[in-house]
Formats: structure tokens, C-alpha cells, sequence
């Protein structure tokens, strides 16, 4: 298991960037998946973005172009770099993990950080 805490997520204006941190601790992080997912009120949960235990990424196609992900190892940090934010991304972010097989399911990631709000004003 992994121990997930998110941070960065704020209110912004349209156009504007955010960048969020997932750090992780507990078992050896690089071996694992990380991925991002967001939640907006009434909407189920979806995928935004991984980068897998290899160090290459996979993005959804709403968010291809704008948000940027990557890893530092040593640090045991993902981080989400989030570029001309619309408000159609608001949402909780999620930062999650998952060891063996990659998935973009959110059913295949066990571990999970508590969330951070993502707000953009239009």
C-alpha cells in the first residue's frame, strides 16, 4: 500500500494554470501507476491522466494539449501541471495508484489520496 496526499488545487479564472502534487509514502512508489482522476458534482468519477511505473504518460482526450503530468522518484511526487483551465474542469482531483497492471478504470486503482478542489470561474 501507498499513502497518497494531494495539495495545490485552488479557485482560478478561465485561462488561467494550476499545478497540483500528489505525494506519496509507504511502499516503493516507483514500481506503481499513478494516475489522476476528477470528480465535478453529480458526474461520475473519470480519468484524466497516468503516468505509469515505465515513465510514460497516458492523458484523456478533453484535457490532451493542456495539463501535463510527471514524476520525480526520488521525491515519491507526481505532479499536475493544468494550463488554460476551463470551467468544465472543475472538480475534485483525485491522485491514485495501482501496482501491476495499467488501467485508466478507477476500479483497478486502490489507493487513493483524500482529494483537493479544482474551481475555475468562468
Amino acid at each position: 500500500q501507498v499513502q497518497l496526499v494531494e495539495s495545490g488545487g485552488g479557485l482560478v479564472q478561465a485561462g488561467g494554470s494550476l499545478r497540483l502534487s500528489c505525494k506519496a509514502s509507504g511502499r516503493t512508489f516507483s514500481n506503481y501507476h499513478v494516475a489522476w482522476f476528477r470528480q465535478a458534482p453529480g458526474k461520475a468519477r473519470e480519468f484524466v491522466t497516468a503516468v505509469k511505473w515505465s515513465g510514460s504518460t497516458d492523458y484523456a482526450d478533453p484535457v490532451k494539449g493542456r495539463f501535463t503530468i510527471s514524476r520525480d522518484n526520488a521525491k515519491n511526487t507526481v505532479s499536475l501541471q493544468m494550463n488554460s483551465l476551463k470551467p468544465e474542469d472543475t472538480a475534485v482531483y483525485y491522485c491514485a495508484a495501482s501496482y501491476g497492471i495499467y488501467s485508466t478504470s478507477y476500479s483497478s486503482y486502490d489507493n487513493w489520496g483524500q482529494g483537493t478542489q479544482v474551481t475555475v470561474s468562468a
